[in-house]
């Protein structure tokens, strides 16, 4: 089961689970601006029962709705993983992390240095 949001136009191809990420994240904004990314970990989510997963689902999507900014989300629930691909703007990033957070406080930020 994946959570799955687009607001761009991606290749004519079909999109199936276990699609790898690098096939059909978009790269690039409507108006041709590079988007930013990030990943969230949401430790044993996929072991929990079916209604729980369910909420977080829903969780997350109450989080994503009310920004326009958002272009892409999957839920990659065989890893326990949320991306989410957003027009770059400053703050943004940010914003959506606290939001997810707080409806969805397990889950974590995933980033490199």
């Amino acid at each position: 089961m994946s959570l799955v949001k687009f607001k761009s136009n991606l290749p004519n191809a079909a999109i199936e689970p276990g699609t790898p990420l690098w096939q059909i994240v978009p790269t690039r904004g409507a108006d041709g601006r590079p988007l930013a990314d990030f990943m969230m970990l949401i430790p044993g989510l996929r072991h929990r029962p079916q209604h729980e997963i369910n909420n977080t689902l829903n969780n997350i999507q109450k989080a994503l709705e009310p920004c326009d900014d958002v272009v892409f989300v999957n839920m990659n629930l065989k890893i326990n993983v949320l991306w989410v691909s957003v027009n770059a703007r400053p703050g943004i990033t940010l914003k959506l992390i606290n939001a997810i957070q707080n409806l969805v406080p397990e889950a974590l930020m995933v980033t490199h240095f």
